[in-house]
């Protein structure tokens, strides 16, 4: 017992030392689909790129994958303050956006940027196995569905299973009221389909963490669509979904689920390096 203790803190130990003593590079606007599907539709060529902010003088680190919110209407690549310099490398994703395109396009995106994720990462210093996918409100519905439904990294010969952890914010759950709107259905309707997170629950997802904000003060009822996410997921047989609510907080929580996301990364990795890397 001892020794494990003391492992456990030489871990906690060596992450803080890392993220502090590490140096921070950004490379901004990579773009992630081929240079045939660039020429081949001009708003693959302005939209779907990627910054990559990564600790240079680190090896093996774990790398969370960020999706923007804004209704998958609106919204643009950003890194907040609040993850840098931790540790991790963080890489966030422009994805096409509803008028110009509609579902599942901007799905297609998320997964095309994951997959470039996974086969890229290593030649930065990152650790392919310590790939984590977020994201805020349309950005954590991408999460989810990049995460849950396998079809999506399937494409790419990626087995969905090997993200570390899912930890969207204020996500969908249910069908994106988005979707909805494309096909004239009010967002006050819940649906759950296809496109819905809800619809691919199984015992076999990456670890779950739902991050919402107070239920009082969330937007349609998000805080409980992602409690009856957690609830079924766990009927599927999932050990590992967990649900925080933010009290107090609206809609836009990312704050104060910031360090929460730092948090469940180091948890995923401890725990990996305790059992040795399962």
């Amino acid at each position: 017992m001892k020794k494990t203790l003391i492992s456990a803190l030489f871990i906690c130990w060596a992450m803080v030392v890392s993220a502090q003593e590490a140096t921070y590079k950004l490379t901004e606007n990579v773009p992630y689909y081929s240079d045939e599907d660039r020429k081949s539709d001009e708003y693959i060529a302005e939209r779907c790129k990627l910054d990559i902010y990564y600790p240079e003088n680190v090896k093996n680190f774990p790398t969370i994958v960020w999706f923007h919110g804004g209704g998958l209407t609106g919204g643009n690549k950003h890194i907040d303050d609040a993850i840098k310099n931790k540790g991790v490398c963080v890489v966030s994703v422009n994805y096409r956006l509803y008028p110009k395109i509609k579902a599942p396009k901007y799905i297609e995106d998320a997964a095309a940027a994951v997959a470039w994720v996974f086969k890229n990462i290593e030649s930065y210093g990152g650790d392919p196995s310590l790939i984590f996918v977020s994201g805020h409100s349309a950005g954590g519905y991408l999460a989810s569905m990049v995460g849950l439904d396998k079809s999506w990294l399937d494409v790419y010969d990626i087995d969905a299973n090997s993200i570390a952890g899912l930890i969207p914010f204020s996500g969908h759950t249910i069908t994106h009221m988005t979707v909805r709107e494309e096909r004239g259905i009010p967002a006050t309707q819940p649906i759950v389909d296809v496109l819905a997170p809800l619809y691919h629950v199984r015992a076999d997802a990456p670890p779950m963490l739902l991050i919402t904000g107070d239920r009082e003060l969330e937007m349609l009822g998000r805080y409980e669509e992602n409690a009856y996410m957690m609830r079924m997921m766990k009927v599927a047989g999932h050990t590992q979904t967990r649900l925080m609510e933010l009290d107090g907080y609206g809609h836009g929580m990312t704050y104060p689920a910031y360090p929460l996301l730092i948090n469940e990364v180091n948890r995923i990795v401890k725990e990996r390096s305790e059992t040795g890397g399962k």
